[in-house]
């Protein structure tokens, strides 16, 4: 079986397209100590997050890559280039309301088993049922 790619780059998407389709604002809370992550340090909490608004009049060049989420922003009056890999972002809701999607944990596309084809045995022994069918 071939090697699936990651859900979340499509979720993404998906759901910046639905937040702005009706009318709210999208906003991204990522993972900033995440590898690979560009985002201006000044802003990031104490929990290592950032939540970067990414509504078209806030961003300039936005690109929702499978691979990276890629935009040029200003941050207190600097411009700044963001980078940042889909497995980093921890939920993407809108601004008004909150609805949207929690990720989650950071995914670690390059160590994380696809499917559970990939697993061990003995892994896969520990997610099969132990029930038996009786007649």
């Amino acid at each position: 079986m071939a090697e699936l790619t990651s859900r979340r780059p499509y979720l993404i998407r998906a759901l910046y397209d639905w937040v702005l389709d009706n009318g709210l604002t999208p906003h991204l809370l990522v993972a900033a100590d995440a590898p690979r992550v560009v985002v201006p340090t000044q802003f990031v909490t104490d929990e290592n997050k950032i939540t970067i608004n990414i509504a078209p009049t806030a961003v300039r060049n936005l690109s929702l890559d499978n691979d990276d989420i890629t935009f040029s922003a200003r941050f207190s009056g600097d411009n700044f280039d963001v980078c940042i890999p889909p497995g980093a972002v921890l939920a993407l809701y809108a601004r008004e309301n909150g609805e949207g999607m929690l990720f989650g944990d950071v995914e670690d596309t390059e160590s994380a088993p696809a499917s559970l084809a990939d697993q061990s045995e003995e892994e896969a022994d520990d997610r099969r049922s132990h029930l038996k069918v009786v007649k």
